[in-house]
């Protein structure tokens, strides 16, 4: 039978072409439910508060480093959005005096402009708020050095050479988008050899750091999120790690906060990953075959899938 048409953007795949079973039983999900859905390599847990949760997220950074040293190099891969938790970072190093000069940065993705990488200087550049949100406020004497921070480039092979070079990458954390990507890990068009099936988990999961072009809904997010809703400022490509690479992490970390996803997208994906049920039209649910993940909720951004006018 005919995968369907997707009700948002028809020239692509995206989660409104699964089945209509899957849809009902993932909005149907109680944060009761949710919180039982944990299973060997898939872990859920719930914050009740803002501070603990990016508390948390934050010292996911500070275990990696604490486990870095000049023979044994460790890193974290990490996202933009959320962003709250890289001040927390930087204050928390700062205040233990924690040398972390052999610790190691990956950058998760980056907006493409015609054909190169947003400047550091753009106002959207995900290098830029990584550096003035965490990296600028550790202090110089306990920082690491810029050889240590890899960001992504349209140019891909010195970011994928970095992930070789025998830095072990602790943890990749990550938001999840109203597409369900991880980093921007979108879905495919529905063209050529994709037109009738999107690609196959297995073709998904050898997918390397790459230029992409971005879901429509990827575009509207990011207008929403972070540029006062204005469609136009936001680029339509960017680079951005692959399964490849989050599948060298030894754990990967997801944070819903509830905003960058809706409560129907947070239950949907995390239903896949429990059950099993990997399909590149909903990218996070690729995550179901990697052996360590993580997701992290904030309570109350969980919110209901209940029909509700406003």
């Amino acid at each position: 039978m005919p995968r369907k048409l997707s009700s948002i953007a028809p020239d692509w795949w995206d989660y409104t072409t699964i089945d209509d079973e899957l849809v009902r039983d993932a909005a149907a999900l109680t944060p009761q439910k949710i919180a039982k859905l944990s299973r060997p390599g898939f872990k859920v847990v719930f914050y009740d508060t803002l501070e603990d949760f990016y508390l948390a997220e934050a010292l996911e950074y500070i275990d990696a480093w604490r486990q870095s040293t000049p023979d044994n190099p460790v890193g974290i891969c990490g996202p933009i959005g959320p962003t709250e938790q890289l001040p927390l970072v930087a204050r928390i190093v700062n205040a233990l005096g924690l040398d972390v000069r052999a610790g190691h940065f990956w950058g998760m993705d980056e907006w493409v402009i015609g054909d190169t990488e947003a400047s550091p200087t753009h106002p959207l550049s995900f290098e830029k708020a990584d550096r003035e949100l965490c990296f600028n406020r550790i202090e110089k004497k306990l920082r690491m050095p810029d050889a240590n921070l890899h960001f992504p480039k349209a140019d891909t092979r010195e970011y994928r050479a970095s992930w070789n070079t025998g830095v072990r990458c602790a943890v990749m954390q990550g938001g999840q988008g109203d597409v369900k990507h991880w980093a921007f890990n979108d879905p495919f068009r529905r063209k050529g050899k994709y037109k009738d099936a999107p690609p196959t988990p297995e073709e998904y999961r050898k997918l390397t750091t790459r230029v992409v072009d971005l879901h429509p809904l990827t575009i509207a997010q990011n207008a929403r999120t972070s540029g006062g809703g204005n469609i136009s400022l936001v680029p339509t490509r960017a680079v951005t790690v692959g399964s490849a690479e989050t599948w060298q992490a030894e754990k990967v970390s997801i944070w819903h906060a509830g905003n960058h996803d809706n409560p129907f997208g947070q239950r949907l994906t995390t239903l896949m990953i429990a059950k099993g049920i990997a399909d590149s039209a909903v990218p996070m649910s690729i995550l179901a075959d990697h052996p360590n993940v993580q997701f992290n909720f904030y309570r109350s951004g969980l919110g209901t899938c209940d029909v509700e006018m406003h």
